[in-house]
């Protein structure tokens, strides 16, 4: 990434006139030679100017002539004196950042030696001057202390002045921290300045630092040569004094006391020197041990009193290690034994914070010093230490506990949230990898046989691949040891990567260690082969690393491959650019017809991939693309591709380039012509980002080496060569308004919204990168091709619904040329003005809008004021603009003016008809709904530059103004807002303040007999009535229309009620939020003449949104008024007023206390998730500086947390509510990611208040803890990844969960000890402890890592347990949910053991004694285990535990000597995942035997027995019949479907009981189980259609089964699967049909599917199932016998239910259906030349398949587009052979395919009136939707109906004519005149549907596109339709008119 660099600002000398007179006036005495008075005439003019690069020149021209000085030829007279005074004070009073400064520390230090001690003398002298006056100011102390850091800075004339300075300069540094010190404690609250005086506090103390370093020598031999109590060693104490405070004192920011633990130790190291004192003493400040540090000095060991003291906070040790490792000397000298066991100590003093560490900052620093220490570690062992191996090579080697310590510490935090903390724990794994190398003579010599070293990477490669951490570990290793050595280990390792290549979260990680892979195995390869062997290597390389990510490519679905393309392929081709030639090579050989399977690229995508992968790297370049590498038809296909991705991968092949003036070829520009039009109308948002994105870039080509050719005409002299570029500059300004006008030319009514997405942002792009000008020197002059039709449609897409679209149209409109907008002529802008007016009192929301970014527009046009004024003169407003003060005034003048215009006129209105709903909400709501106004001002103000405002005098009224009325606004809509049900103003209050308000809002618009209100309209007269009650009276007529006399009637709904007012409510929000964020502040301590709103205001503002946040129900009010607040609240903390920013501490406090004191009388909602309080909290709280120590939000997590926890006295209504509020608070600020690290600390006592929380008696709190303990588990676990409850994803150890929160471990652990002391079912009762369910669900995501040590201080051991005594619950989820919880604790090598352990403690034989729970909870946590070990790839091999031994003599539980049904079906499931295919531990022997006792149960069982289940169970049968059935089910399908040869089962019918059990199955009376069976069977037959099917399965005999089944079955799923396997098995033969004894024909079954199919419409499974079914029949009809099909008189019923499943109105899934029946039957049905279901049956499908291409479902559309796959390879042109295409391609592919059919089956004449009867479209339909639409859209004001949001209609109607058009020039239209009737009929419908469209268009208002914009699109639809009709039907006459004329 390219960051801009900062640029440094230059200031001038500035210095007082006194002193500046005086320089002057000593640069100007007589005396001195020549040079010397050329240097003061230099420095005088220097002092003279005010520019500070002239400055800068002169300073160093003032340097260059003190250098020329010569001791024997000058004079040192006072003038010489004088210029060197000039420059130390110029040095000195310039800021340290300021290059003028730089420049005279340069000029200084080029005085010659002999005037060195003159300079320092200056210097000095002037330094001294300035520290000893001084002043107060602490501005003044940051730039001396500056002043000091820059003399240090590589200036050996300041450090020579420092030194003779030396006491001064640590006196005031003293001082100078000192008064900080004190400061900081009166700051509490005021974060800026307090984050201003942390970073005064950071200079002052690096000074002292940089000064105490820099002076070591000169202060030890002061302190030994001065008496005890000097000066300077006062001065030393009271800076250590200073720095101890800042260590112990919490408040100040780690980086101040980590440097603040540094300088201690420096500190320390300059008064006792370096030798191995220092170490002792600095090891006893560690400690906290002060008898370690008695050899320092008295007065140092008091100093430190405070960090010997064993109260101080955990943090001082962590700084002291870090300035112990930062300031003493590790490397090469020879450590005494302090010193090393000072380095020792470090890590054991971090490795003790782990636990105790609660900030995620803190956990940072602790990585980050750990990672200096092992390199500090690393420095000591290579420093060549001269003392023989010892303690510290014994203690740093691989297997010691300290390394693992280290190790634990490393798997610990190796998944920490902070990517810091992630980076740091890696960095430390790699330093401990090199520490074992270094200390181990065995790891130094052969790593490769080191057992360290293998058998850690046994262990990593033996983890989950779900923990990131394993990865930075695993490339560590490589780094070390090579990818060789891991690839030996696991030749898998590439494919596994790449496998998890398609998961986002690791894509980064797994590409990461890839790359380290492929990078060292090709190094490695290239080593070992020398110069002979490299291609074998490059082959074996290709092999490894490259032909498994081309397999992948080629097959593996689109979204798995994303990652590849981002992070993993262009890694690939950087390290290797010569394997894209392999690549190429390998895919162009993989068979053209190879599209891979459902839903991946296919090798024509992959190749796409690949080749814009290389050229974006720059690895191939374009010239030789299309006609080396990839022919251009390839391109062609890959443009027009079905799957988004291929078609972006081929445009990003186009517009990516290495080189930004490459040129854009005619081929290029070409390819673009064919992808653009197909492209436009995308609905995925990535791929339209993507496509703008891309082809921003081929236009930045185009700029650029446009710019380039044009910059080459004018140089260029061979006239050949100048008419070839300009040839290429005349075809780019060919291609750009080819692409302006294509892209203008999709704005139309109608447009979809993606489609307008796309053409705006790519016209917005060309606007900015060439411009719309019309000017001649404009070489593209792109404005010549707007025309004002153009701009008009831009306009009217400001009228779309969609956001976006509006915002691009207002930006586009600004850019275009005005003369095309046309806003100039005063009528145009007048009626666009009225309709913004009235569309900002619209009772639709999104109308508002419009009207805002209509206003936004007009601002910049300077005839505003004037349209205004008489808008007002119109509407009898008095109303006066402001007058511009200049005619030509500029830009930002003009905005100003307008904009004050704008918001004076809708303030005006506003205020008007505030006073009007004051009287009458209900008339507000119907005709002036109060927010659009509020509305357009908020947004008129967003668009104003506040900085430089000249009209302040009226901006400060009309602000004042604004602010009454939005409360004014807020008071009449609150009392609905505010009610205890705003949703349906059922009113529940009892305050009286409220209630009034709101009984007089009920009462006006409530009928007064009725109560229907609330679900049919009210309608209000406007007239004036007799009655003195009000203006406008509710009446109790029915719904008609009111429009007696000149009145207009209203209808009203309840929900128009409530919108006018929250959304009113919401536009206070917005724009009180607005104005005190943005308009600037008056203060006392500022240019008052630039402020427009006063503290007071804002003051008022945060007090109203405190009531509405704290007493608003209705979620949509307080949610944006929390938006406003928060506008509020940012601007508090940065404004300068001392007042402001204590404010949010102050309300904070307030609240907090109003939460702690409230009860079930208090005006706060406790409902409702306490509504707007959390949002209250939350806005104070982010206001708070991240970088701040967060004072505020530690005090409010200690309070809620304490309110949030049980109270001791029991459950009370004073300790309720607050215990509600807290938890409901704290849910909202655990969810706050803008709190981030900051609210970790407090987890575990959330965690804890929610558990607890479970306890209560009272529901409330019950359910605010149930919200509280769910957003926890996300924040602790993460969000959850996929729909697995139970994923690894969201799973963590059980080291790094108890480590984060330690504080759980002892809290988790006693109350799984209390609840399951509870579960006790030998009792007999139910106990439920309340809290057991949390419990497990967090222990469940818990799970042992096998890289925790054996002796974990945290292990899950002594929960296991708890969790196991858990299932004997008599509660069946409770037992359920200890198997799961169980799972992870176990780990993988100790399942076969646990599972063994478990099974014994079951009963050997039934008894009397039998608990049916407990063995059931037991079997369960078997079944769950053994689960749990079959699906871990990283299982060991079944050794010394073979649970077949505890299996088998227990069971008689699968048997009927066990009465339960539910245990015996547990302990069926388990035999089932023991014999089944998955591994499991026993032995093969044994589980032969056991697979035989298996199979002998299942064959006695109920579900074979001649009587079957039934007769055993009973009709109903007891408790668990079918959960039983189901187990028996699962077992014997595993034996006879899924894997019969290993039960011993052929597939051959060589044993009968394979299709015995599954016919058992297939007649199972319950339905549960005939279910299971089929959809097993469906599962078989699927896997088998993906390889060879086996030709013998499925036996006749279940064959026939099915059929009789499908026949007679009565449950519909049944019968839907059965259909769906009949349909997989008529694909390749005629199934042989029977019932009962009879056979029945083919067109037999097809009547009685299609009669399933339309009795069945209603369920959607059976519906398509039976319709898939049919289709097959029909095709195989169709095949048997093409001449006797038409006599099937269920043919026409089989066309007319497949044409109507492709309605809009259907279900998708019966879209789907209906797109693969018509894809199947495209060759069969469709294409055929011999019609076999007839002309107009067989058009009616291509109607449905045309409809279906339009439909809105991408899904549907792509696979109606696969028809094109199927076609005859005659009718398809060999350019598109084999591919698939997207759907616009294939809707028009398919158009001009059936005119080809046409005439191919002699039916031109009906071709073109079917055509045209398609082309004028269903009038009736649409008619009854507009209808229905007008009628209801007032009514319901969110209802939006079926909407296809992707159709185009109108492009539809031009792709029919287009093709019309060619039909035309066909044969055998002279046939037309046999059909004249229907030619007439349809010229007539088509002349009528003109004329009443042309007259509802002329009936519609003005400007219909903004008034009634959905009316108007469909009216122009229409006439655009009758139009291209007419026309067609005009030629049609001509032609017939020719006809007859050549007639004899």
């Amino acid at each position: 990434m390219v960051t801009k660099k900062k640029t440094v600002k230059v200031e001038a000398v500035v210095l007082d006139k006194d002193r500046l007179d005086k320089l002057i006036v000593s640069l100007s005495v007589d005396g001195g030679d020549e040079w010397i008075r050329q240097l003061a005439q230099t420095l005088q003019d220097c002092l003279a100017l005010t520019d500070p690069m002239q400055q800068i020149q002169l300073v160093k021209k003032a340097g260059s002539q003190l250098e020329l000085l010569s001791e024997e030829e000058t004079s040192r007279g006072p003038l010489l004196q004088a210029c060197l005074h000039t420059m130390a004070l110029i040095y000195t009073s310039l800021l340290a950042k300021n290059p003028l400064r730089r420049a005279s520390a340069s000029a200084l230090s080029s005085v010659p030696d002999w005037l060195q001690e003159q300079t320092v003398s200056c210097l000095s002298a002037c330094l001294s001057d300035s520290l000893s006056t001084v002043g107060s100011d602490h501005s003044s102390y940051s730039h001396l202390i500056d002043s000091i850091t820059a003399c240090l800075d590589a200036f050996p004339l300041g450090e020579r002045c420092i030194h003779r300075l030396l006491a001064e300069v640590l006196t005031f540094l003293h001082k100078a921290l000192s008064e900080y010190l004190q400061l900081n404690s009166g700051l509490a609250g005021r974060h800026v300045v307090q984050a201003q005086l942390m970073h005064s506090c950071l200079a002052a103390v690096k000074a002292s630092m940089l000064v105490v370093q820099r002076s070591q020598e000169l202060i030890s031999a002061a302190l030994q040569a001065a008496h005890p109590h000097c000066t300077l060693q006062l001065t030393l104490s009271g800076l250590l004094d200073c720095y101890t405070h800042i260590l112990t004192d919490e408040n100040f920011l780690q980086a101040v006391q980590s440097t603040a633990g540094m300088a201690v130790v420096l500190l320390t190291r300059s008064v006792m020197g370096s030798g191995d004192r220092v170490a002792a003493v600095v090891a006893g400040l560690l400690q906290g041990s002060e008898q370690s540090g008695e050899c320092a000095p008295v007065w140092l060991r008091q100093s430190c009193t405070v960090l010997y003291d064993s109260g101080r906070p955990a943090g001082v040790s962590l700084y002291l290690c870090h300035g112990a490792l930062a300031m003493l000397n590790w490397r090469g000298a020879t450590q005494g034994p302090q010193r090393e066991q000072l380095l020792l100590l470090v890590p054991q003093t971090l490795l003790a914070l782990d636990t105790s560490v609660k900030e995620s900052s803190t956990a940072m620093v602790v990585a980050r010093v750990l990672t200096l220490w092992s390199g500090a570690a690393l420095d000591s062992l290579q420093g060549g230490l001269s003392s023989p191996p010892g303690l510290l090579h014994d203690s740093l080697r691989g297997g010691s506990e300290l390394q693992g310590h280290l190790l634990e510490h490393v798997y610990t935090h190796w998944e920490h949230p902070l990517d810091g903390v992630r980076h740091q724990t890696r960095a430390l794994f790699k330093n401990l990898l090199l520490l074992h190398h270094y200390s181990s003579p065995l790891a130094f010599s052969d790593p490769y046989r080191d057992p360290y070293f293998t058998q850690l990477t046994h262990n990593l490669l033996g983890l989950e691949w779900h923990q990131r951490g394993k990865y930075g570990s695993l490339a560590c290793l490589v780094e070390l040891l090579g990818a060789g050595y891991l690839l030996a280990l696991d030749p898998q390792l590439p494919s596994r990567l790449l496998g998890l290549m398609g998961d986002q979260t690791l894509a980064p990680y797994a590409s990461d260690l890839l790359e380290r892979l492929f990078v060292s195995h090709k190094a490695q390869l290239v080593e070992e082969g020398g110069t002979g062997g490299t291609e074998a290597g490059m082959e074996r390389w290709h092999q490894t690393w490259v032909t498994p990510l081309l397999q992948v490519l080629c097959r593996a679905r689109l979204d798995q491959t994303t990652y590849i393309l981002d992070y993993f392929l262009p890694k690939l081709l950087r390290c290797s650019p010569s394997s894209l030639a392999h690549m190429v090579q390998a895919l162009q050989d993989t068979p053209p017809c190879s599209a891979g399977p459902p839903g991946s690229r296919g090798a024509l995508g992959a190749l796409m991939t690949c080749l814009r992968a290389a050229r974006a790297q720059g690895v191939v370049q374009s010239e030789g693309l299309w006609g080396g590498l990839v022919p251009l038809f390839l391109l062609r296909q890959a443009l027009v591709h079905k799957h988004d991705q291929v078609r972006m991968d081929a445009l990003g092949l186009l517009c990516e380039s290495h080189r930004r003036t490459e040129v854009l070829t005619s081929q290029e520009m070409e390819l673009l012509h064919h992808f653009l039009p197909s492209s436009l109308n995308s609905q995925s948002p990535g791929v339209r980002q993507l496509t703008v994105s891309l082809l921003k870039k081929l236009l930045c080509r185009v700029k650029d080496s446009g710019q380039s050719l044009q910059r080459r005409l004018v140089q260029e002299r061979d006239q050949g060569q100048k008419d070839r570029d300009q040839h290429i500059l005349d075809t780019y300004k060919e291609f750009l308004c080819w692409l302006c006008e294509s892209l203008f030319g999709v704005l139309l009514p109608g447009a979809s919204f993606s489609t307008c997405l796309t053409a705006l942002h790519l016209l917005c792009q060309l606007a900015h990168l060439f411009t719309f000008n019309t000017g001649s020197d404009d070489v593209f002059a792109l404005g010549e091709v707007v025309t004002p039709a153009h701009a008009q449609n831009v306009l009217y897409c400001v009228a779309s619904n969609f956001l976006e679209v509006k915002q691009l149209a207002s930006a586009l409109l600004r850019q275009l040329p005005p003369s095309a907008v046309g806003l100039q002529e005063p009528g145009r802008m007048q009626s666009l003005l009225q309709a913004a007016l009235d569309l900002s009192t619209s009772t639709k929301p999104f109308d508002s809008v419009t009207a805002s970014h209509l206003f936004n527009l007009f601002l910049h046009q300077p005839a505003l004021p004037q349209a205004l004024l008489l808008c007002a003169q119109e509407q009898g407003l008095s109303f006066q603009p402001p007058a511009l003060t200049q005619p030509q005034a500029f830009e930002a003048l003009t905005l100003e003016t307008n904009t004050l215009a704008v918001v004076q006129f809708l303030l005006l209105c506003l205020k008007a008809e505030v006073v009007k709903a004051e009287s009458s909400l209900l008339l507000a709501a119907a005709s002036y709904p109060l927010y659009g106004r509020a509305h357009c001002i908020t947004a008129a103000l967003q668009q104003l530059n506040t900085g430089c405002l000249t009209l302040t005098g009226q901006w400060r009224s009309v602000v004042s103004e604004l602010i009454t009325v939005s409360y004014r606004m807020s008071e009449v809509v609150s009392p609905v807002v505010q009610s205890s049900s705003p949703e349906g103003l059922i009113p529940m209050d009892t305050d009286s303040e409220t209630s009034a308000g709101l009984q007089r809002i009920l009462q006006e618009i409530q009928p007064r007999d009725t109560n229907d209100f609330f679900t049919s309209a009210r309608e209000l007269d406007t007239e004036p009535s007799g009655q003195e009650n009000g203006p406008a009276a509710p009446t109790d007529r029915p719904q008609h229309d009111s429009t007696g006399g000149s009145g207009v009637g209203y209808r009203v709904t309840a929900q128009m009620v409530l919108v006018c007012c929250w959304r009113s409510m919401k536009e206070v929000s917005m724009v009180l939020g607005q104005v005190c964020q943005s308009l600037p502040l008056q203060t006392s301590s500022k240019n008052s003449d630039q402020g427009l709103i006063t503290e007071e205001q804002v003051e008022g503002v945060g007090l109203y949104f405190r009531q509405q946040l704290l007493q608003s129900r209705h979620r949509g009010a307080f949610e944006l008024a929390y938006v406003g607040f928060v506008r509020l609240t940012d601007m508090l903390c940065r404004s300068g007023s001392r007042t402001l920013q204590q404010l949010p501490g102050r309300w904070l406090t307030e609240v907090l206390q109003e939460v702690k004191s409230s009860d079930p009388s208090s005006k706060l909602c406790a409902t409702r998730r306490s509504a707007g309080i959390p949002f209250y909290i939350q806005a104070l709280l982010s206001s708070e500086p991240k970088s701040s120590s967060c004072s505020l939000l530690k005090m409010t997590m200690r309070e809620l947390t304490a309110l949030a926890m049980p109270s001791p006295d029991g459950a009370t209504d004073q300790t309720t509510v607050p215990q509600v509020h807290a938890l409901n608070i704290l849910r909202a600020l655990y969810r706050d990611t803008r709190l981030g690290e900051n609210i970790i600390p407090f987890v575990s006592e959330g965690m804890q208040a929610a558990v607890l929380g479970f306890t209560s008696p009272v529901w409330a709190v019950r359910n605010s803890s149930t919200l509280l303990f769910s957003t926890l588990i996300t924040r602790i676990f993460g969000v959850k990844k996929g729909k697995d409850e139970h994923s690894k994803e969201n799973r963590m150890t059980g080291r790094e969960f108890f480590t984060r929160f330690p504080a759980l471990y002892p809290f988790l652990l006693s109350q799984l000890e209390e609840a399951a002391a509870s579960v006790d079912s030998d009792r007999g009762q139910v106990i439920l402890h309340p809290s057991l369910f949390l419990l497990l669900l967090v222990l469940g995501r818990l799970f042992p890592s096998p890289m925790d040590g054996s002796s974990s201080p945290m292990g899950l051991a002594p929960f296991m347990p708890f969790i196991i005594r858990c299932g004997r619950s008599a509660v069946y989820r409770t037992r359920e949910m200890a198997a799961r919880a169980l799972v992870p604790f176990v780990m993988v090598t100790q399942v076969p053991f646990t599972i063994q352990t478990l099974l014994e403690d079951l009963p050997l034989e039934p008894g009397p004694r039998t608990q049916q729970n407990h063995i059931h909870g037991t079997l369960l946590q078997v079944l769950f285990l053994l689960r749990s070990y079959q699906t871990d790839t990283h299982r060991p091999q079944a050794a010394g535990s073979d649970i077949s031994q505890a299996l088998r003599p227990r069971l008689w539980l699968a048997s009927r000597q066990n009465l339960c049904l539910v245990t015996r079906a547990v302990f069926v499931d388990v035999l089932g995942a023991v014999c089944g295919p998955l591994a499991a531990p026993v032995g093969d022997s044994e589980l032969k035997e056991l697979r035989e006792e298996t199979l002998a149960l299942l064959m006695a069982s109920e579900l074979v027995t001649p009587g079957g289940p039934s007769a055993v169970c009973g009709p109903s049968g007891p408790p668990g019949t079918t959960q039983y059935l189901l187990s028996l089910a699962r077992l014997a399908l595993s034996a006879s479907v899924e894997s019969p040869l290993l039960w011993g089962m052929g597939d051959d019918g060589t044993t009968s009981r394979g299709p015995l059990l599954l016919g058992c199955l297939l007649q199972c009376p319950h339905y549960e189980v005939r279910e299971l069976a089929l959809e097993e069977v469906l599962r078989r037959l699927e896997r088998d259609g993906e390889g060879e099917r086996s030709s013998h399965w499925p036996q006749e005999t279940i064959i026939s089964n099915l059929t009789t089944l499908a026949l007679h079955e009565a449950h519909p799923q049944s019968l839907a699967k059965v259909l769906q396997v009949l349909s997989i098995l008529s694909v390749n033969s005629d199934l042989l049909w029977r019932d009962g004894l009879r056979t029945l024909t083919q067109a037999e079954v097809l009547e009685r599917v299609l009669t399933l199919a339309e009795d069945f419409a209603h369920s959607v499974e059976l519906h398509c199932a039976s319709l898939t079914l049919a289709s097959r029949l029909v095709v195989h009809l169709v095949h048997s016998d093409p001449q006797g099909v038409a006599a099937v008189a269920c043919l026409g019923r089989w066309g007319a239910l497949v044409s109507q499943s492709c309605g809009v109105e259907q279900n998708a899934e019966v879209k789907m259906m209906a797109a693969e029946v018509l894809v199947n039957a495209t060759p069969t049905l469709l294409t055929s030349p011999n019609l076999p279901v007839g002309v107009s049956h067989t058009v009616s499908l291509w109607r449905g398949l045309f409809t279906l291409l339009q439909d809105e479902d991408q899904d549907v559309r792509d696979r109606a587009a696969d028809f094109i796959s199927n076609l005859p390879t005659h009718l398809l042109n060999p350019d598109v052979a084999c591919v698939s295409v997207c759907p616009p391609v294939a809707l028009d592919m398919g158009v001009g395919l059936l005119c080809q059919l046409f005439q191919l089956w002699g039916q031109v004449p009906m071709g073109i009136l079917t055509l045209t009867e398609w082309l004028l479209g269903d009038q009736e339909q649409e008619t009854s939707t507009a209808e229905a639409t007008g009628l209801d859209e007032e009514d319901f004001l969110f209802e939006k109906g079926d909407l296809n949001l992707w159709a185009e209609p109108v492009q539809w109607a031009r792709l029919l004519h287009r093709h019309l058009g060619v039909l035309f020039k066909a044969p055998g239209l002279t046939a037309l005149s046999q059909n004249q009737a229907e030619l007439l009929r349809l010229s007539a419908q088509t002349e009528a549907l003109s004329l009443a469209t042309q007259q509802a268009l002329e009936g519609l208002p003005a400007l219909p596109q903004f008034s009634c914009t959905i009316e108007h699109a469909r009216l122009a639809l229409q006439q655009e339709r009758a139009t291209l009709a007419l026309a067609i039907l005009g030629r049609l006459r001509t032609r017939e008119d020719q006809c007859w004329s050549k007639t004899p």
